[in-house]
């Protein structure tokens, strides 16, 4: 993660910082999470660095929902993309046991808590494989992006730090 923060932040001057860390924030596995300490390095205030981070982390959760299974279906019977396929629905499969089991709070739990594998777009894909509703799986998604937020936010912006 730190070569994707350096190559970003070495954008500064260039493009502006809201929209390096909004790029940085829509990135899988990087999400907000990145996007947070990045926005900490650019030097944005913590509530531009949520707000920019969310936008980002947010903005491809709806394409996923809608059409992840249609794009998986066209791309499994390929020779290229198949494995990639059969793995990234294995992994999210799992890691969907809290999911199914409390289907909204778990989904907020598990896009919320800010561990390796877990985010907005790993939770979209579980939501969208077990055909979630797409109104209750954005609403889950963005409360648990919330609480992701205010976890990293504390965190990088040192509030934990007494």
């Amino acid at each position: 993660m730190s070569a994707i923060t350096q190559w970003f932040t070495s954008l500064q001057g260039i493009i502006p910082d809201e929209l390096i860390v909004t790029l940085v924030s829509m990135l899988p596995l990087v999400e907000l999470r990145g996007g947070i300490p990045v926005a900490r390095f650019l030097q944005m205030p913590l509530q531009e660095a949520i707000f920019f981070s969310m936008l980002g982390n947010i903005l491809p959760i709806p394409f996923i929902l809608l059409f992840i299974r249609k794009i998986f279906d066209w791309m499994r019977p390929t020779k290229t993309f198949g494995g990639l396929v059969r793995k990234l629905e294995k992994r999210a499969m799992d890691r969907s046991d809290k999911v199914k089991n409390a289907e909204f709070w778990g989904l907020v739990a598990f896009v919320g808590i800010p561990l390796p594998g877990t985010g907005g777009w790993t939770g979209a894909l579980i939501a969208a494989l077990l055909d979630v509703d797409i109104r209750k799986a954005l609403a889950a998604i963005l409360c648990g992006m919330i609480l992701a937020a205010t976890i990293v936010g504390f965190i990088s912006y040192g509030i934990f730090r007494l």
